[in-house]
């Protein structure tokens, strides 16, 4: 199963332990559009930084999870995919997410990948595309591994 990751999916993921777990499931790919990827990152970093402010996190902590998001990537458990690969979809994604036209990269990357979308954001819903939540996605990882064994 391929699934295209929706960025506020993936900030809430990738500053927690479990997220990177998560990610690292073999039963799925989970790929990012460039444009997603690059806004993750800005967000992550900002609500990282917040934490460390605010005391609840160090500053080695942080250099620490930024080198665990950034393995994600380097062992191809997050493959960002680059704007040429979906760019050719804008238009039609553009007019599947009439609500939120931002979300175009993520529609068109699944459009192109045959992907469902991992997402928090009912904007998407109707837009053509099968969507997760992080929730029912697990779930539905746990009952069909309870079924293989």
């Amino acid at each position: 199963m391929i699934v295209a990751a929706d960025a506020s999916v993936l900030v809430a993921e990738l500053v927690r332990v479990r997220g990177w777990e998560f990610v690292r499931d073999p039963r799925f790919q989970l790929i990012v559009a460039e444009e997603q990827w690059s806004e993750s990152q800005h967000e992550i970093d900002r609500r990282l930084r917040h934490r460390v402010q605010r005391g609840w996190l160090a500053d080695d902590q942080l250099l620490l999870i930024h080198r665990s998001i950034q393995a994600l990537i380097a062992d191809e458990a997050l493959e960002v995919v680059s704007r040429q690969s979906y760019d050719h979809l804008e238009s039609t994604a553009r007019r599947r997410v009439p609500r939120d036209p931002n979300d175009w990269p993520t529609v068109a990357l699944a459009i192109a990948f045959g992907a469902d979308i991992l997402t928090n954001d009912n904007d998407f819903l109707g837009c053509g595309c099968a969507t997760w939540t992080i929730e029912t996605l697990r779930s539905e990882l746990e009952v069909s591994n309870n079924l293989l064994s």
